[in-house]
C-alpha cells in the first residue's frame, strides 16, 4: 500500500533565501575538523559517549515534508525521501526489542519530515501508546496533522497525557517563522495549534533563538504571542518551550575533548546520546537502521547496527552538531 499523504502547497520557502537563523558574516567551519573519531584536529583525545540508559527511542517515520525550510537540518521536504516511510510492523520491532532486552525506555519519538504525512502514523501512535510510555510527536500541526483530527481526539480520549505533540514555531513572529519556513506558513501552524489546544491536548512548542537574541527575550517573546492565542502554557518550562540553538554545520565551532567535560563542568551523561538512539529507513534499505541520536541520520559513521542490542554503546562526539548543539548548546530532542 502506498503510504504517501499528498503533499500540499503551504509554506514553500525558497531554497534561494538565506535563512535567518544563519550569520553569514560567521567564521566558517576549518574542513580539517571533526574527520578522525579517535583525535581532534591538535591531537587530543576526542570525547567519548557511552550509552547510560535508552530513555527515549526515537522513530524518523520519513523524510517527506510538506513544506521545505531553509536550515532544516534533515533537509526535510515535499521531495526528500531519503529516508523512506518506516510501517507499522518495523516499529513494532523495536518496541518487541526494548521489552525482550528488558530496557528502561520511558519516552518514544516522532520525528521527520513530517510525520503526520506517513498514513501508518496513527497506528504506530497507538502502539507506542499501548505500551504505557509517554509519546512525542514532532510536527508542524499544518494539513498533514489536521488530516488525522478524528483519530487524534480518540488516542488523547484514551491515552490522555501520555501523548505530547511538539509543534514547531521557528520563531514568536510572523515575520521570522515564515522567512524559514516559507509564506503562509504561519497561519495554518497557528490553527493547528489553537486546534490542539482547544481539544485537550498536551501541547509543547519547538522555538529558535536568532543569533542576538537572548533566551529571556525569546521567551518573553513567546510569552507574549501565547497570551495574544489564549494558550496556556508556561514558557519557563523547557520541556513545554524548547528553543534550540543555532544548527548551521558550516559555521566554525570547537571540537570536544576528553579535557573539555571538566573544563565546562559537565558530565557525558548530558548529552542526548548517552539516553537515546533513533531509527531509521534509508530509501533502497531492506530493514531500518538505528543511528546515534536525531541530528546526524546521513552521517555512516553514526550508524551503528540494525537493532538495538547493536546500537548500545559508545557513541565519538564527530561531528559539529555534537559540539554546536549538544555540548555547547545544552540542548536536547527529548
Amino acid at each position: 500500500m502506498d503510504q504517501r499523504v499528498e503533499t500540499v502547497g503551504e509554506g514553500q520557502a525558497s531554497g534561494a533565501a538565506l535563512s535567518p537563523f544563519v550569520t553569514p558574516t560567521a567564521p566558517r567551519l576549518d574542513p580539517r575538523k571533526f574527520r578522525d573519531p579517535r583525535v581532534t584536529l591538535d591531537g587530543s583525545p576526542r570525547a567519548v559517549v557511552s550509552l547510560r540508559a535508552l530513555d527515549t527511542l526515537w522513530f524518523n517515520t520519513g523524510t517527506l515534508c510538506n513544506i521545505a525550510c531553509l536550515s532544516c537540518y534533515i533537509e526535510s521536504s515535499p521531495r526528500n525521501d531519503a529516508l523512506s516511510y518506516l510501517t507499522l510492523g518495523e516499529m513494532t520491532a523495536y518496541l518487541d526489542e526494548i521489552a525482550a532486552l528488558g530496557l528502561t525506555t520511558e519516552e518514544i519519538g516522532f520525528t521527520g519530515g513530517e510525520p503526520f504525512m506517513n498514513a501508518a502514523i496513527i497506528p504506530m501512535l497507538e502502539a507506542s501508546l499501548a505500551t504505557g510510555r509517554r509519546t512525542l510527536v514532532l510536527t508542524n500541526a499544518m494539513r498533514p496533522m489536521r488530516r488525522f483530527e478524528r483519530q487524534l481526539v480518540d488516542l488523547k480520549d484514551q491515552y490522555g497525557e501520555a501523548l505530547i505533540l511538539r509543534v514547531s514555531l521557528d520563531h514568536y513572529t510572523r515575520a521570522v517563522h515564515e522567512a524559514e519556513r516559507g509564506a503562509d506558513s504561519w497561519a495554518p501552524a497557528l490553527a493547528g495549534l489553537a486546534w490542539l489546544a482547544a481539544n485537550g491536548f498536551s501541547i509543547a512548542i519547538a522555538g529558535r533563538r536568532l543569533g542576538e537574541e537572548s533566551e529571556e527575550t525569546a521567551r518573553a517573546g513567546y510569552a507574549a504571542l501565547f497570551a495574544e492565542l489564549g494558550l496556556r502554557l508556561d514558557v519557563n518550562d523547557p520541556s513545554r518551550l524548547v528553543l534550540f540553538p543555532e544548527m548551521d554545520a558550516a559555521r566554525d565551532v570547537p571540537e570536544i575533548t576528553e579535557a573539555c567535560w571538566g573544563i565546562l563542568h559537565l558530565s557525558p551523561d548530558s548529552v542526548m546520546c548517552a539516553s537515546s538512539r533513533m531509527v531509521v529507513k534509508r530509501k533502497g534499505a531492506a530493514r531500518p537502521a538505528v543511528v546515534a541520536c536525531t541530528l546526524t541520520p546521513y552521517d555512516p559513521q553514526f550508524e551503528l547496527g540494525a537493532t538495538l542490542s547493536e546500537a548500545l554503546g559508545t557513541v565519538p562526539l564527530n561531528h559539529p552538531h555534537c559540539a554546536r548543539f549538544c555540548v555547547l548548546g545544552g540542548a536536547s530532542c527529548s
